[in-house]
């Protein structure tokens, strides 16, 4: 094929207009991504420092998810101390509703007939020796045998058994008394003939033991259940937060444990909420636990608000790399609109000096 030979003019303004298109197509490109460096052929010096703040970013925004993860994992641990401390607080209620209850002691009295004396043989007045007399007190049945005893011998070996007073008193009547306010039998073929025979439920404390120790039992299950993402900071699991891509900077959080043992409490029983002292001891255990709840809580809460800056921190940093990654790379879409118009008016002024070029040379062939 032979070569085609153009006008100086014709390639002057040819390549003029292949230029401005290809400024042009550069122009859309910047205005279709938005960024004035794409590769490291536009800027190799903005493109690699952009490249590095944002990776620097992309690495702190994952940490930013493990700061996140802590910060919602010391909230589940304080919203269970709020659970335990009401709980306890419940405990201690308990506790005082025992207390104020005052146990009134289960007494069953009864005269002997034709009693003159404590001293009296029990068979002068007609009572076999070999009767006996059984005396009924917590569910524990115990048997007493008159075996001759007088009236007086007889309260004093009721009087043995554990938990029961005896005594004869100044009308002659022998009282038998449960000081533990549950319930007291007195029967027999002994208790009948001295008339001292009967039944006597006193007021007691008992029903406050299932109560309280229910609530120790909603404590344990609290305590395990303030779990968030596998990590229970109230049943002995510590918690680490790095707040930096390298771990060089990081918070560590130990846990504790709080089901009822941790908190220092134990199941009650009936025979120490008989006690006032033993309730008052145990009132003050109770008000140990809730110093010790406000102490933990004290100390979440300062791990918390550390945690949450960090968060703050972090996230502000991710901005500060995102925008320093931006101001070198991204395009002003002002300026590239305005350089796209200028190109656009270039070009058109391009295809009219290519025509007039073109209409010189057809005018030296009308010569020929």
């Amino acid at each position: 094929m032979s070569e085609i030979t153009l006008s100086s003019a014709v390639r002057d303004n040819l390549l003029s207009l292949q230029n401005t298109a290809k400024l042009m197509a550069d122009t859309q490109f910047k205005l279709s991504t938005g960024l004035d460096v794409n590769s490291a052929l536009d800027d190799p010096s903005a493109f690699f420092t952009a490249a590095s703040l944002s990776n620097r970013a992309a690495d702190l925004n994952t940490q930013l998810d493990n700061i996140d993860n802590g910060t919602r994992t010391l909230q589940a641990a304080d919203e269970g101390i709020k659970g335990l401390s009401s709980l306890v607080n419940q405990l201690k209620s308990t506790a005082n509703s025992a207390l104020n209850t005052k146990i009134d002691e289960s007494d069953v009295t009864g005269s002997v007939d034709g009693l003159t004396a404590a001293s009296t043989a029990l068979s002068e007045l007609g009572v076999a020796s070999t009767t006996t007399v059984d005396i009924t007190h917590d569910g524990v049945t115990t048997s007493v045998k008159l075996s001759n005893q007088t009236v007086e011998e007889l309260a004093s070996t009721i009087g043995n058994i554990s938990g029961i007073t005896s005594q004869v008193n100044s009308d002659g009547a022998i009282e038998i008394a449960a000081a533990d306010g549950r319930e007291l039998i007195v029967a027999g073929a002994a208790g009948t003939a001295a008339g001292i025979d009967g039944t006597v439920e006193g007021t007691n404390r008992d029903s406050y033991v299932n109560d309280f120790n229910d609530l120790l039992t909603q404590i344990d299950q609290l305590a395990g259940d303030a779990t968030y993402n596998g990590v229970n900071l109230l049943n002995g699991d510590d918690l680490s937060v790095n707040f930096n891509e390298d771990g060089s900077s990081s918070l560590t959080i130990s846990g504790v444990t709080f089901d009822a043992d941790g908190l220092g409490l134990s199941e009650t029983s009936e025979s120490e909420l008989e006690s006032d002292t033993s309730l008052e001891a145990l009132i003050d255990t109770l008000d140990g636990a809730t110093n010790t709840l406000r102490s933990q809580s004290s100390t979440f809460g300062n791990n918390l608000a550390v945690a949450e800056n960090r968060n703050d921190f972090t996230s502000g940093m991710i901005a500060t790399l995102e925008g320093g990654a931006a101001d070198l790379t991204l395009a002003d879409t002002n300026a590239e609109g305005a350089n796209l118009l200028a190109l656009q008016t270039r070009q058109s002024l391009g295809t009219t000096s290519l025509s007039l070029a073109s209409q010189s040379d057809q005018s030296v062939l009308r010569l020929f």
